[in-house]
């Protein structure tokens, strides 16, 4: 009888090839939020997996940019690269339709690491014709030796199991790290946040989503239901007006979303209240960034 394996599966990529929906399909469950716009995920968030035979800890990372100008950015990628130093294997998520400079940016990074690296061409559900995919998967093979290179749709989970099949075998034997009901290390509280702010980035236009971030002031769980108090924090006067809306148009529609969201993935009644504030330039300022939650360097 094979030994019980646990470890960590960091995944890495650029900002927006699906870092994030894969994670959630992979686990069955919305772990991390997922929007349209790149550089949604700001936080290191853990998915556990468990099964008879393994737990696969999947480490959801920021994306590696570029453009890494303010403190939040560089804690982002600060954030992504210890994940990669802390992990058993390594998924490099790239977009099967596109390659981009960025995409070398962490490929070049990964050149420095030890750990095997698994090759994930996401989105192959849009390769069209089809004959296009081994093309695909002939350049990622030629750009270094991967210890795997697979094609899926983390949208449409296509290939996912044979994915999911093909991690144990690089994790150590192990017993399991967490409970086997456990799907995440973020507390609910976070995940709260998280939704809010997932709904302001889909309202949102621009470059307001980036300038904006969520902290719970309160969150207790009543006989009637849960109660959250939320401060969404802008950087500047004339966003906290974008944030409210004309007559709070946008405050209702947000809190209208959030809270259906969170109703039915809490199976409760959610009393939400949102207050917008500034504080500026938050996302620049190192110790205001710990203080909102964000990781320490």
């Amino acid at each position: 009888m094979s030994e019980h394996r646990c470890g960590l599966v960091a995944v890495i990529g650029r900002p927006n090839v699906g870092k994030s929906t894969l994670i959630n399909a992979v686990m069955g469950r919305k772990v991390s939020i997922v929007t349209a716009k790149p550089q949604t995920t700001r936080h290191r968030i853990l998915a556990v997996h468990s099964s008879a035979e393994a737990q696969i800890i999947f480490v959801d990372t920021p994306g590696l940019h570029r453009k890494a100008g303010k403190a939040m950015n560089r804690m982002m990628n600060r954030t992504a690269a210890n994940a990669l130093a802390d992990a058993d294997v390594i998924l490099f998520v790239s977009d099967a339709t596109s390659w981009t400079g960025e995409d070398d940016d962490v490929l070049n990074r990964l050149a420095q690491v030890q750990t095997p690296v698994v090759a994930v061409l996401n989105k192959v559900d849009k390769v069209h014709p089809k004959e296009k995919l081994l093309d695909a998967l002939a350049l990622m093979s030629a750009r270094r030796e991967f210890a795997e290179i697979i094609p899926v749709s983390a949208l449409k989970h296509d290939y996912l199991d044979k994915l999911m099949e093909m991690l144990p075998p690089f994790l150590p034997e192990s017993p399991p790290l967490f409970p086997e009901d456990m799907h995440t290390d973020r507390s609910l509280e976070f995940h709260a946040s998280e939704i809010i702010r997932e709904k302001l980035t889909l309202l949102l236009h621009q470059e307001l989503p980036y300038g904006l971030t969520v902290q719970i002031e309160r969150y207790l769980e009543e006989e009637s239901g849960v109660a959250i108090n939320a401060i969404i924090w802008v950087e500047r006067d004339s966003q906290k007006g974008i944030v409210v809306g004309k007559n709070g148009s946008v405050l209702k529609k947000v809190g209208r979303a959030a809270r259906l969201e969170l109703k039915e993935q809490l199976q409760r009644n959610v009393h939400l209240e949102m207050w917008v504030k500034v504080k500026s330039n938050w996302a620049d300022n190192e110790q205001d960034l710990l203080n909102l939650g964000y990781e320490s360097p």
